[in-house]
């Protein structure tokens, strides 16, 4: 999983790969990106780094 995060304009902006899209753990969805779980990313704010947990998916129907 390949993620940026970048400030614009004061508004976040996230980029992440999009992957094959696979079950989640519940098996109600499908899942096409992940950080899985929480992870520090190299923007700040105040002088701290911006964590992020991120999923994203789509319905299994």
């Amino acid at each position: 999983m390949a993620m940026t995060v970048e400030i614009k304009n004061n508004k976040l902006c996230i980029e992440i790969d999009l992957e094959k899209p696979t079950p989640s753990s519940s098996g109600k969805t499908l899942v096409v990106a992940s950080t899985r779980g929480n992870a520090v990313t190299t923007a700040y704010v105040d002088g701290k780094p911006i964590t992020i947990g991120l999923n994203a998916y789509i319905n299994k129907q």
